[in-house]
């Protein structure tokens, strides 16, 4: 996993910092190490949807993104923020579900309850459960009392926000000869792939706020400190740099030899865009590159017991953003 360093060092971090406060959940020499396998698998899906979410976008969720001390309080930061708290809640619950976990099980409070025209039943997902330990984890690494600690604090909320924001009902029918005249109902987590659709319209209509707008003395214990925004919207601070070029100073890659979809059926419309968001409105060009790949093909069995196969060549093009003198550059190095 590209990211698997940074994901341990971020649970280590949360492991060892807060032993003692999750020790007041769940007792038992495995309780920290089994609630930190599900951060980290959390941790790391969520990334991992980030990094799918923002494909064909000029910024595409790289690895300094996920590196959460320091960054500026950017669009793309409340996203990772909110995306991570999420994958963190969605994981545990999970695993909660399916008893992975000790002294967690279904939600059932609602068992036996009546709705319109259906009965609360069944195994629904413990989210209350998933949300209380994702925010003990995640929200403690939120030590600060200023303003990036509020609006930090804010989107991990937005993101487990958007995991309750998507349950799905799910009914199963009774009654004599499948007539449905009665439901058993429970509540189960949407695909992780649905909140992140959920969250990218969230960054979409993220909100700026003036540093006026959020209440200093702010600490994982105190919350409201974001005036005037729901707590399901994301919120930033600061304008996004320029995307499009290298920034080492800020771990940003820019453009310049990413690859992006000129043709292909099927594609999505923003992978359809790809070219000229990517390339062109960056000051790049589009460069077509073959690279012949070999492979075995048209094999046979002889029995027994010999495997006789062909080498056959294929030709890939992708389509890459190049620099226009480079471009020139190696057009004028071609045989002529």
């Amino acid at each position: 996993m590209p990211n698997s360093r940074i994901v341990i060092v971020l649970v280590l971090n949360i492991y060892l910092g807060h032993a003692v406060a999750s020790n007041l959940l769940m007792t038992g020499p495995k309780a920290h190490l089994t609630y930190a396998r599900s951060v980290q698998m959390g941790t790391q899906t969520g990334i991992e949807e980030c990094k799918h979410q923002f494909a064909w976008d000029r910024w595409n969720c790289p690895d300094s993104a996920t590196q959460q001390r320091g960054l500026r309080l950017t669009k793309e930061t409340s996203f990772v923020h909110a995306i991570s708290a999420a994958g963190v809640m969605f994981a545990l619950t999970r695993n909660c579900s399916l008893g992975n976990l000790e002294n967690c099980g279904c939600d059932v409070p609602n068992s036996g309850k009546m709705g319109r025209g259906w009965l609360w039943g069944g195994c629904s997902d413990n989210v209350d459960f998933g949300e209380r330990i994702s925010k003990l984890y995640v929200d403690s690494q939120e030590t600060g009392q200023d303003s990036r600690a509020a609006v930090n604090l804010h989107n991990n909320a937005a993101g487990r926000q958007a995991v309750k924001a998507t349950m799905k009902r799910l009914c199963r029918c009774h009654g004599m000869s499948e007539s449905c005249s009665v439901q058993t109902c429970w509540t189960q987590l949407s695909d992780l792939r649905e909140i992140g659709n959920f969250l990218k319209l969230k960054y979409n209509q993220a909100h700026k706020l003036d540093r006026d707008t959020v209440k200093e003395g702010n600490s994982a214990d105190s919350r409201g400190a974001v005036v005037g925004v729901a707590q399901a919207e994301l919120v930033y601070l600061e304008d996004s740099p320029d995307y499009c070029r290298k920034n080492a100073s800020l771990g940003l890659p820019g453009t310049e030899g990413r690859e992006c979809a000129q043709h292909g059926a099927g594609s999505s419309p923003r992978e359809k865009r790809s070219c000229r968001r990517l390339c062109h409105d960056c000051g790049f060009r589009v460069e077509e590159r073959r690279t012949e790949v070999s492979s075995s093909c048209n094999c046979k069995f002889h029995w027994c017991c010999k495997v006789d196969c062909e080498d056959c060549s294929q030709v890939l093009t992708k389509h890459v953003c190049a620099r226009r003198e480079d471009a020139f550059r190696r057009r004028n190095r071609a045989p002529k």
